[in-house]
């Protein structure tokens, strides 16, 4: 591993097991069914494999794109919950702490199977855009100066004293 592997590994470990837990007990703790985390991971892994295609058909390399490994963290956070007996704090906990655990480990096995993502880089260039699709750089400033701009803007603000005013007459 090198310095941006490990960093990505412990940023994409944090934020994956978060997200999970996170999602996966809102969803146990107002459907109250055990097996919800493991079909929300399930869940979260089939799109992550459809956006391993889309990266794929745009001529990507097939392990350019990391799916991350959920489903086996989220039946430990289902035996968890099934096993506390529906205690909300003994799953958020326990749970959560199994899976902050072993979704590291997981995802570890998984990332020593990627090529490395510079060399990859490199090596397929990011395609540049078609001239339709090309963005217009927007004029910043170009009418700071008229008197159009000036008038609309004064007019704003000056609009809500009148309009309180307007108000305050109307009340007499």
């Amino acid at each position: 591993y090198t310095d941006w592997a490990w960093t990505s590994f412990v940023v994409f470990s944090i934020s994956q097991s978060t997200m999970l837990v996170v999602g996966a007990i809102y969803y146990m703790l107002f459907t109250g069914v055990p097996g919800t985390a493991t079909y929300y991971a399930t869940i979260m892994t089939i799109y992550t494999w459809v956006a391993k295609g889309a990266w794929f058909a745009l001529g990507y390399p097939y392990d350019f794109i990391v799916t991350p490994v959920w489903i086996p963290s989220a039946m430990l956070l289902d035996l968890t919950y099934w096993a506390t007996r529906r205690n909300k704090h003994a799953a958020i906990i326990i749970g959560g702490t199994l899976v902050g655990l072993s979704l590291p480990i997981f995802n570890m096995i998984n990332l020593l199977l990627v090529r490395d993502p510079l060399e990859m880089a490199f090596k397929y260039p990011r395609p540049t855009l078609p001239p339709y699709m090309t963005p217009i750089e927007p004029r910043v400033g170009k009418f700071y100066n008229s008197p159009v701009a000036l008038g609309s803007g004064a007019g704003a603000v000056l609009s809500v004293p009148i309009a309180a005013l307007g108000a305050k007459l109307n009340t007499w």
